[in-house]
């Protein structure tokens, strides 16, 4: 078949107009918005935290390290991964419901007269914020550090905690 605009001299077989046919999907505006934005965020988006800006220097990021948050009847559980971090450089706070946990990990050269071709890991002060459900004690918070990770537990208040009534029956 010749498609006499622009020249071009197409064949197509019953096979490839049905491939062609199935693969049509309906045109959702808001799918195409949100692909659009995660091709250009991941354009921006600097590798491990860093980016080079034109003079071959290194300049850190905002980083935070990541947790994992879970509970039991008894207590919540969050754990926060930060190795190459001193103990004496993480912070643990409550306030008002609200646990932080704040810190820094510091780069540490040790020839200045060594020149870095890539560095991946990140540097810098983090800071990560969760606010506690009501059932929480804020009296009883546990701070772990070991091996990198920080481990934290906060207690769930004795009047949140499930009862069981045992029922009396009447003779």
């Amino acid at each position: 078949m010749a498609d006499r605009r622009s020249g071009w001299n197409l064949t197509w077989s019953a096979a490839k107009k049905q491939n062609t046919m199935n693969a049509l999907t309906r045109w959702n505006p808001v799918r195409e918005l949100e692909e659009f934005q995660n091709r250009i965020l991941t354009a921006f988006r600097p590798v491990a935290g860093r980016y080079q800006d034109g003079n071959d220097s290194l300049t850190s990021v905002e980083w935070a390290p990541s947790v994992s948050i879970s509970e039991d009847e008894k207590e919540y559980r969050i754990t926060a991964e930060v190795p190459g971090v001193k103990p004496e450089d993480v912070k643990v706070t409550m306030e008002n419901g609200t646990l932080s946990i704040t810190g820094e990990r510091r780069l540490e050269r040790e020839d200045k007269n060594v020149r870095h071709h890539l560095t991946e890991r990140v540097y810098g002060r983090f800071m990560r914020s969760f606010s506690l459900p009501g059932d929480s004690d804020p009296s009883q918070v546990d701070a772990q550090f070991r091996d990198g990770l920080l481990s934290i537990r906060i207690a769930k208040s004795e009047m949140a905690r499930p009862k069981q009534i045992e029922i009396k029956v009447a003779a």
